[in-house]
C-alpha cells in the first residue's frame, strides 16, 4: 500500500459527523478535508505541526527593502564605488512628464 492510499480524504460533512475519528486518524496520517473535490484543510498530528513550526522558524526571514539597499551599498563600496549609488538631485533629473508635455504642446514649452 503506497502513502496516498493510507491518507484518508473526507468531505466537510463527513469530517463534522466523524470528527473524533478524523482526529484519531490524524495521529497516524494527515487527513484531507475537501469541499467539492477541492482540498480546503488538512488535519495533522500535533507533533508534525510542532516540527513544521520549528522548521519554519529556522528558515531565513526575507529582508526588508531597506536591508536590501544597505547590502547593495556595502557591495558597491567594496567594489570601489565609494559613493555607493549615485542619485542625481531631483532638480537636475529629467522629468518624463514635463518632456511629454513639451513634445505635445511645443508652443507652451518656451513659456
Amino acid at each position: 500500500m503506497d502513502m496516498s492510499e493510507a491518507i484518508m480524504n473526507w468531505n466537510i460533512a463527513e469530517a463534522k459527523q466523524r470528527f473524533s475519528e478524523v482526529v484519531k486518524q490524524a495521529h497516524n496520517e494527515p487527513q484531507w478535508i475537501y469541499n467539492r473535490k477541492t482540498p480546503v484543510a488538512a488535519l495533522i498530528a500535533a507533533e508534525e505541526m510542532a516540527e513544521y513550526q520549528a522548521w519554519k522558524a529556522s528558515q531565513k526571514q526575507p529582508k526588508t527593502l531597506g536591508e536590501e539597499f544597505a547590502e547593495l551599498r556595502q557591495l558597491l563600496a567594496a567594489a570601489g564605488y565609494e559613493d555607493g549609488l549615485f542619485i542625481p538631485p531631483r532638480s537636475t533629473r529629467r522629468n518624463a512628464f514635463v518632456e511629454m508635455l513639451d513634445e505635445e504642446y511645443p508652443e507652451a514649452a518656451g513659456q
